[in-house]
């Protein structure tokens, strides 16, 4: 009967868990803490997702920052 209810509302369910856990992060280390954590994390989501991608490391890193890269 839970684990139904909590299915059908599972977008809702992880949203109170992510404001949750994003509120208690806030409360312990403040604002601008919590944004640098938050940029980090999808930064490493984003590079995370590239590789997968089987995209070549070099080239994202070169689209990023143009000219640094190259050999």
């Amino acid at each position: 009967m839970l684990w139904e209810i909590l299915w059908e509302h599972k977008g809702k369910c992880l949203g109170v868990i992510a404001g949750l856990f994003f509120g208690i992060i806030y409360l312990l280390v403040g604002f601008w803490d919590t944004l640098v954590m938050i940029v980090l994390v999808a930064t490493g989501y984003y590079i995370g997702r590239k590789l997968d991608q089987k995209e070549d490391l070099r080239e994202l890193l070169d689209r990023i920052l143009p000219g640094k890269f190259k050999q």
